[in-house]
């Protein structure tokens, strides 16, 4: 039963300093025919299920707590029984959209966690939010990255708890040092490649998103 990759998109709003958009989720679950995480839980719980598809659920972990990635965790935590992880930098964010809820585990930056066969390696990489995390999966050449890095650039940085900067040094540090064959797969469009993305990083930094 060797690990694999499934993937699904939800569609919803994001909303944060007043202001509300449309937008698509990538939903990514990790793991075999019996155990998985599920790496982000946005806007519809019956299709992130529908994506585990039966399958014990060892943790429920958020890239970051935007509320289109963890609108649905708690809802996804009753349903399946798997616990919450969030970096601890994130928790304010977090009680803006499940105030007075707790979460049940914390990431940390170099955490490794098992599952289905492999070891995932969480990598702290604010900026986009201050306990932003990718996750690190060297046996299958892949890392998801939420919403730090895209195809294109890094993840936006003009709102609350977010700097340019820092996602900046957090994409040099954590990822762009990463093989350049490493697959990304995003929290929103499409992925990517470590490879096609590092060439630009000059270029980010000059129009300063």
């Amino acid at each position: 039963m060797p690990a694999r990759i499934d993937h699904t998109v939800t569609s919803g709003t994001f909303s944060l300093d007043g202001q509300t958009f449309d937008v698509d989720n990538n939903v990514w679950v990790l793991g075999d025919d019996t155990e998985c995480v599920v790496i982000d839980a946005p806007h519809d719980v019956d299709a992130i299920l529908t994506a585990v598809g039966g399958r014990t659920v060892k943790a429920i972990l958020a890239t970051h707590a935007h509320d289109d990635h963890v609108r649905q965790a708690p809802a996804l935590a009753t349903a399946t029984g798997a616990p919450i992880w969030l970096h601890p930098n994130d928790a304010p964010v977090w009680q803006l959209t499940h105030p007075g809820v707790p979460v049940d585990g914390a990431l940390w930056d170099g955490q490794t966690i098992e599952v289905g066969g492999v070891e995932l390696h969480v990598l702290h990489t604010p900026g986009h939010a201050p306990g932003a995390c990718c996750f690190h999966v060297p046996a299958l050449n892949v890392v998801f990255t939420g919403d730090t890095l895209f195809q294109g650039g890094p993840g936006a940085t003009g709102r609350s708890f977010s700097s340019f900067d820092t996602i900046i040094e957090s994409i040099k540090a954590k990822l762009l040092t990463l093989p350049p064959e490493t697959t990304v797969h995003t929290g929103h469009g499409d992925s990517t490649t470590i490879g096609a993305e590092s060439p630009h990083l000059d270029e980010w930094i000059r129009r300063g998103h």
